[in-house]
């Protein structure tokens, strides 16, 4: 990345970040970045709603390769002191999607300028951190015939620069799920009289840490307590409704499904024994993230000829991205750059370090076969 295109991507990521907006609300973000496109290229510009993309079309039989960054925030106070700091209460970057989007940018600005031997598709992605911008986005694939998609993310506490790669599922699906109980009310002098949903509940929460053995899996499987409310501030009233929320997360979709067949048939049984009525809510539904070989293969070669250091992940991320909606629908890879030494995502200290975007950027490059 030349320095005067190093410079416009680090001016457009700080003006992302001081006006950072939440899922499926990222109206300025979107429209800020079309219009950068737009200035500084001659790339067709494509608004789909919450969501655009550019193409740089170079002749119909050549590989259709497309990129994705990300571009919503964090309901997330900036509490750090920054010259470009959020301007928006309680909503600020931090999981480096302004990084992600300002990169991407940069790359499409390259590719307008000097041209590729492919196709090339640039997407510019929504409401990453509630699991359903990419599903949105994911149609772009069949429309256009596109061959191979890539992505990447920032990750703390690898050294700067380096690329992390791994084959086969990269990343755990995962879901969030609200068990509700409903019983009756009854006096807290007589709660014999009522049904309490708190002590279902209670057995229900004690019981999780078995329901997710390893040796009943072949792959990760994690239930983690988010969430527990259990009637109301009325000390008069035994409690007659309550709710637990868990998110559950496994390796591969399937073990998922299987841990939630097990948490519904224990909630039943348990809503039985205490006269219980029970249902169950889902939400950010993220699918597993399943490198391909071939293109991880891609990255990697790329990565050699650039000299740019390459580790393997041996086991696949805990966190979830619904960059598998992409690789469910053509082959791709999605690596991380690593950000050196800071903060984790999604804390107050946390912000993207400029200084990888020019690696991922020549990543790209690289994948594409810029001139």
């Amino acid at each position: 990345m030349d320095p005067v295109l190093y410079e416009m991507a680090v001016t457009l990521r700080h003006e992302l970040h001081a006006h950072p907006e939440l899922s499926n609300h990222e109206v300025w973000t979107k429209a800020h970045l079309m219009s950068f496109l737009r200035t500084h290229t001659r790339l067709e510009v494509v608004d789909r709603g919450k969501w655009f993309y550019a193409a740089y079309r170079t002749a119909p039989e050549k590989p259709k390769i497309a990129f994705r960054a990300d571009f919503d925030a964090l309901p997330v106070e900036e509490t750090i002191s920054l010259p470009y700091g959020s301007a928006i209460p309680g909503v600020s970057h931090k999981c480096g999607h302004d990084g992600h989007s300002a990169t991407l940018a940069a790359f499409a600005v390259e590719v307008d300028r000097r041209g590729a031997e492919s196709n090339v598709f640039f997407i510019f992605q929504h409401a990453e951190e509630t699991g359903d911008g990419a599903k949105e986005c994911a149609v772009l694939v069949a429309e256009e015939g596109i061959d191979e998609v890539y992505g990447y993310h920032n990750e703390p506490g690898r050294p700067l620069g380096e690329v992390i790669v791994h084959r086969g599922s990269f990343q755990c699906a995962s879901k969030g799920m609200s068990m509700y109980f409903t019983g009756a009310p009854s006096r807290a002098s007589d709660p014999g009289l009522g049904r309490n949903p708190a002590f279902a509940i209670a057995r229900l929460v004690g019981a999780i840490p078995g329901l997710y053995r390893s040796e009943d899996y072949a792959g990760l499987v994690l239930c983690t307590v988010i969430n527990i409310e259990v009637g109301e501030r009325a000390f008069g009233t035994s409690a007659s409704d309550g709710v637990l929320r868990v998110t559950i997360r496994a390796q591969h979709e399937n073990e998922m499904d299987r841990l939630q067949a097990r948490l519904n048939t224990l909630a039943y049984g348990l809503a039985a024994e205490y006269g219980l009525e029970y249902r169950a809510e889902f939400c950010d539904y993220f699918p597993e993230n399943v490198n391909h070989d071939e293109s991880v293969e891609r990255v990697c070669r790329v990565c050699e000829a650039l000299g740019i250091p390459v580790h393997e992940f041996e086991f696949p991320k805990r966190g979830s991205e619904d960059f598998g909606y992409f690789t469910k629908a053509a082959k791709g890879a999605y690596f991380n750059v690593g950000a050196g030494n800071m903060t984790a995502h999604h804390t107050f200290e946390y912000d993207f370090p400029d200084a990888i975007m020019p690696v991922a950027f020549d990543v790209f490059r690289g994948l594409a076969g810029v001139r």
